[in-house]
């Protein structure tokens, strides 16, 4: 056995008339008439291999352990199939039972398995379409980012996961000590004091790569970022995760609007990369998930972003006639609702939303000449909202100092960080996109804790 065996995906491209071997889990298993069929699937493609066994061919005492779930190699030839849907069906003459599985007690034979159940059986749930679809779309798509960024000459900088900063200021970190231990009667500090933690000071899972990503641009031009971050929020919502993936590109030399034609030129080449590479995928989550999915993607795709002002984006909303469970008003965070009124009803297509109060948005924005506004974007898609978000970054020291003293955040802690504008200070823009948010826009997935493989939230750290 080799990894470079032929997988199911190429099986099922081949010409009849060749002898092969099948490796997979079974999907089903159903006999009839002196044939037993078999659906096999290793994950390589959405579609199964139909083995054919005919009676008196195999071992029976063989033959009754491939059961639902059980994983085997077939040996055989590859025939012409008369079945709709399949060109080629594999005519088996040789068996190998890696694996049984009960099938009375498979988790995946539960007929009519709820998303929440399947949450339960992370460990086993990419053996079912809906999840070995989310994962070959989630390999692709990742694949296209790093594609994306590659062609245009940026460079990848692997950011720290721990730190002592908070990108965002919102204080809403894991901690990181080595401090604690278990014993008997739970968990207890052998010190509380943070000089006697592993790293002398105060330490935190990063909730961004951002800050770090920008000394590299200071240097190297054109950067990004793609790696795990993390948010201690307790926030129990179809959105939110405390563990996600973000890819976060920093350019030198660019200010908002470079910004904002990086940032749609990327969604459009992503998305158009996977609706290629991953054509049936898609097609299941559009008849199985999201009935619109396939037409909002090819529309994203060959359609122009729409652009306007964070201050005209409330004056449509205030006039809209809508009754929002949130009021709009200047100077509000827009809140979900509000975000896909704008894309779904008042444009019908990805909305970039620019100028927001400075109130809303985080100490390293550039101001605006009015004092009131920051040279801030947002990407909005449709069924998502807000699916990037960055800005122009504040090159001048004496306002981000200001800045920084005006929201009342540690300035010694950010002393690496101004030093960028002390020494060859450059005007540079970025942005940040969730991983899986990109991933639920591509899939029409309701949660997004199922586009990761194994979800971290608030009480869920099983797997």
């Amino acid at each position: 056995m080799d990894y470079r065996r032929s997988g199911i995906r190429e099986l099922l491209a081949s010409a009849p008339g060749v002898r092969v071997e099948a490796f997979g889990w079974v999907k089903t298993r159903r006999d009839s008439k002196g044939i037993t069929f078999v659906q096999l699937n290793d994950g390589s493609c959405f579609a199964d291999l139909q083995v054919v066994v005919e009676a008196g061919v195999l071992p029976e005492e063989d033959l009754k352990r491939v059961g639902t779930g059980a994983c085997v190699r077939f040996g055989g030839e590859l025939v012409a199939s008369p079945g709709a849907g399949q060109s080629v069906e594999l005519k088996a003459d040789d068996l190998t039972v890696f694996g049984e599985a009960d099938p009375t007690t498979y988790p995946l034979q539960k007929k009519g398995a709820t998303m929440e159940f399947l949450r339960e059986i992370a460990h086993l749930r990419v053996r079912g379409n809906t999840f070995g679809a989310v994962s070959r779309v989630r390999n692709r798509a990742s694949w296209a980012v790093h594609k994306f960024f590659q062609e245009r000459g940026f460079s990848w900088i692997h950011t720290p996961i721990i730190t002592a900063s908070d990108c965002e200021g919102a204080g809403a970190m894991f901690a990181v000590t080595s401090l604690l231990e278990h014993g008997e009667t739970g968990f207890k500090m052998r010190s509380t004091d943070p000089a006697d933690d592993f790293f002398g000071k105060p330490a935190y899972l990063t909730v961004s790569g951002q800050l770090n990503v920008e000394t590299q641009a200071l240097g190297l031009t054109n950067v990004y970022t793609f790696g795990p971050t993390f948010r201690a929020e307790n926030s129990n919502t179809a959105r939110h995760l405390a563990e996600f993936w973000m890819i976060e590109p920093e350019m030198a030399f660019c200010d908002l609007e470079g910004d904002m034609n990086l940032a749609e030129e990327f969604v459009r080449e992503v998305v158009g990369d996977v609706l290629e590479a991953c054509a049936a995928d898609i097609e299941f989550f559009n008849a199985r998930i999201e009935k619109e999915l396939l037409a909002t993607l090819n529309h994203v795709v060959s359609s122009p972003f729409e652009r306007m002002t964070y201050t005209e984006a409330v004056d449509h909303l205030v006039n809209s006639g809508e009754s929002f469970e949130h009021p709009v008003e200047w100077g509000s965070d827009l809140q979900s609702e509000h975000e896909r009124w704008l894309t779904e009803k008042k444009v019908g297509r990805p909305v970039i939303l620019t100028d927001y109060p400075k109130e809303i948005k985080a100490f390293y924005m550039k101001m605006n000449d009015d004092g009131k506004t920051v040279r801030a974007m947002d990407v909005l898609v449709p069924r998502i909202g807000e699916l990037i978000g960055g800005s122009q970054r504040e090159d001048d020291l004496g306002r981000l100092e200001a800045r920084i003293d005006e929201l009342g955040l540690p300035k010694a802690a950010y002393w690496w960080y101004l030093d960028l504008r002390r020494f060859g200070s450059a005007p540079h823009a970025g942005f940040g996109l969730g991983f899986e948010r990109l991933m639920m826009y591509l899939t029409g997935m309701k949660n997004i804790r199922d586009v990761i493989p194994f979800h971290r939230a608030a009480g869920q750290a099983e797997f």
